[in-house]
Formats: structure tokens, sequence, C-alpha cells
């Protein structure tokens, strides 16, 4: 898996009309158009400080899985630069990693393929048991944690959770695998105001304008690269 391709697949077709070139003119965030979001209207940022839900001990080895699927190169940032670990901490921390939207209270019975992965445990659990059972096996087989291992170690590793083969732990499968690519792409690719995504480097990488209210001043545009700045909801914020 071709880890930047990866993350770049998801958006490239509707970036596709946002990225021009460079001399271009671009369009700044500064620019006045008489609408928008209320700031009353928008979300709460994520707190800042200490973390909410994972131990500085997960938060690390999160860092460090998260770093080997979107890792620093010359295209931008690596994952925990950008915040994608703080993104999940208060994720895990809230209705998301509490599975609030899933009915989980029973019965329970098998589902079928076509239903896809269902699990009785909710994001939050699935990450701490997920990462306790990864620190025991990177433990009992190269005496230390995933964090400490040879970046070629730990790419192994993940080709064998994303393969669900070898002698991982049951926890460790595919599913686990598809969670933490799924999470970590949304962190680098989310708005800022949910705590990846920093400097927006995620939309610059694959020409994505960010929350703009709509595009009725552009219209006249039609077929032509817009090179539009990026917009964050965090610049409606006061």
């Amino acid at each position: 898996m071709n880890r930047r391709e990866a993350l770049i697949s998801l958006v490239q077709l509707s970036a596709a009309g946002v990225i021009g070139s460079a001399s271009a003119g671009v369009i700044r965030t500064d620019t006045h158009f008489p609408i928008g979001t209320q700031a009353e209207a928008l979300p709460r940022p994520p707190s800042q400080g200490d973390l909410e839900y994972l131990t500085p001990a997960e938060a690390r080895e999160v860092a460090a899985l998260f770093d080997r699927l979107i890792p620093e190169d010359e295209l931008g940032m690596g994952a925990s630069q950008a915040g994608c670990v703080v993104f999940l901490d208060r994720q895990l921390a809230g209705p998301y990693g509490q599975a609030s939207s899933t009915y989980r209270l029973g019965p329970c019975s098998k589902g079928t393929p076509e239903q896809g992965p269902q699990f009785r445990q909710t994001p939050a659990q699935r990450y701490r048991e997920g990462l306790a059972h990864l620190g025991e096996h990177c433990q009992k087989h190269y005496a230390c944690a995933f964090s400490d291992l040879m970046p070629t170690q730990q790419d192994d590793l993940l080709r064998a959770m994303e393969a669900g083969s070898g002698d991982l732990p049951s926890t460790l499968d595919s599913d686990f695998f598809a969670l933490l690519l799924q999470n970590v792409r949304e962190g680098y690719l989310a708005d800022p105001m949910y705590g990846g995504n920093r400097d927006m480097v995620g939309w610059k990488l694959v020409g994505f304008p960010g929350a703009r209210y709509d595009y009725r001043p552009y219209i006249h545009r039609k077929g032509m690269a817009l090179n539009l700045e990026p917009v964050s909801l965090l610049d409606k914020v006061g």
C-alpha cells in the first residue's frame, strides 16, 4: 500500500476541479463576501491541553502507528505532527468513542456478510484493548514497544495486521487496521476545528478549498481552476 496515495485517493476526484497552476491568481481567505456561517452555529473547537481519553503511553503508540500510515515527507508533515493523535483522543472521549449513535443493547446475533463488520465494543474500547495487545505482542517478540521498533519492523507488523495474517492477537486484525487507517485519514483531512489537519496541511495536499459557505461567487468560472486558499471553521470562531 502506498500510504500517501491511499490518503489522496479518497478525495482526488473532488479535488480535480480546484487544483490549478501555481501561476494562477489565488482567492485569499480574507476576500470578503456577504455570506457565511454564523459563529454561534459552529461546533466548539477541541479543548487544549492534556489528553482526554488516551494515556500518554497509548498516545505515543498511536503516534507511531499513524506516522507509518501517513509519514512526513516532501509533500507535508506526518500524521502526529498534523494533530491526528489529538483528533483521535478527542473523538474517543466523545460520542464517537462511545458509539453513541449505534444501538448496542441487544439481543445480539451474528450478522450477515452483507451487513459488514459489527462490533460489541465501542471504538474507545477497541483502541484500549488493541493497543494493549499490540504492546504485549511487541514485548514478547521484540522486547520493546511498537514505537521503539525500526520503521521496517513497524511496517511489517502493519502489513500483517492489514492482511490478517501472522501470529498477531485476534484484536490486531484487518478490522483494527481499517479502524486505524480510517481515523488517521479523518484526522488528516477533517476541519482543523476538530484538532487535526494542522495548518490545513491535508487540504493543501489535495487542493480542497475547505469550509466555504457556497460557491456562488465562482459560478462564472466554470471549468477554470479556482485556486482557492483553504478556509477552516476556526476562521469563523472568535
